[in-house]
């Protein structure tokens, strides 16, 4: 990406803080200094102080015995934080809850970040369900989920060229699309269409359906799904109830953005 004027602004310092932060994910929970010197591709010294600031902010906690650190609760503070600036969450959970209702389904929002969806607001059915039991904060595969494909198919041309070039489109089922030709064609599909399926894309059994949440200037900031087990889904009531209740919330709550 070429330098802007403005790129003078930018604090290294802060960037590497972040990014530090950004490494600790389900697979890697604990890292130990190599592996986060490794990470950033620089020597253990560097790395040193940006993980003493963040422990003394109480980010990060260093295990005495180990000696690797692991993210603390109160980074969750930085997500919340972001939450509670949004209205939409707390807006939209009378239509979650009706959309729910009406369907059987569990139905949630979720935004874009990046590649992947973060859930922010939800009303889950009392069935147990690995994908339906899916917490706010969660974050899922775009390419791979319902409201995912729905908020990439309706970005700009130019926002979605530039998304599906850094996207890695990880096989999760045999029904995933995987190649960046075929996922662009069914972007398309459901940009014509106004809404996305998923039928097993992301996990066996689960079946969803999304629309995308507008702005009051016609922009996509949210998109709405409701997930169901595939057992549990009437193939004659998904045209005739299903995406009408769907369509429904997802027009109800646009627009209430700005």
């Amino acid at each position: 990406m070429p330098k802007t004027e403005k790129d003078r602004y930018l604090s290294n310092s802060l960037i590497r803080g972040l990014e530090i932060l950004k490494m600790f994910d389900a697979s890697h929970s604990t890292l130990s200094l190599a592996e986060i010197a490794a990470k950033m591709g620089v020597s253990r010294t560097v790395p040193f102080r940006f993980l003493y600031t963040l422990q003394h902010m109480g980010y990060l906690f260093q295990d005495e015995t180990t000696k690797r650190y692991q993210l603390t609760p109160k980074v969750m503070e930085l997500g919340f934080a972001f939450l509670n600036t949004m209205h939409l969450p707390e807006l939209a959970r009378p239509y979650l809850e009706k959309l729910r209702d009406q369907t059987g389904a569990s139905a949630h929002i979720g935004i874009l970040d990046g590649t992947e969806v973060v859930y922010i607001a939800r009303a889950a059915t009392s069935t147990s369900f690995s994908t339906l039991n899916v917490m706010i904060g969660s974050r899922l595969p775009a390419h791979a989920t319902s409201m995912g494909k729905v908020l990439l198919a309706f970005l700009s041309e130019e926002k979605r060229a530039a998304m599906l070039e850094t996207i890695q489109l990880q096989s999760f089922t045999t029904q995933t699309k995987t190649m960046i030709k075929e996922l662009n064609t069914q972007l398309n599909e459901i940009r014509r269409n106004g809404y996305a399926v998923s039928n097993e894309e992301f996990e066996i059994g689960i079946y969803s359906v999304a629309f995308p949440i507008f702005d009051r200037d016609g922009v996509i900031m949210a998109a709405v799904n409701i997930a169901s087990p595939t057992s549990m889904i009437n193939e004659s009531t998904i045209d005739t109830q299903i995406i009408p209740a769907v369509r429904e919330a997802a027009n109800a709550l646009s627009g209430y953005s700005k």
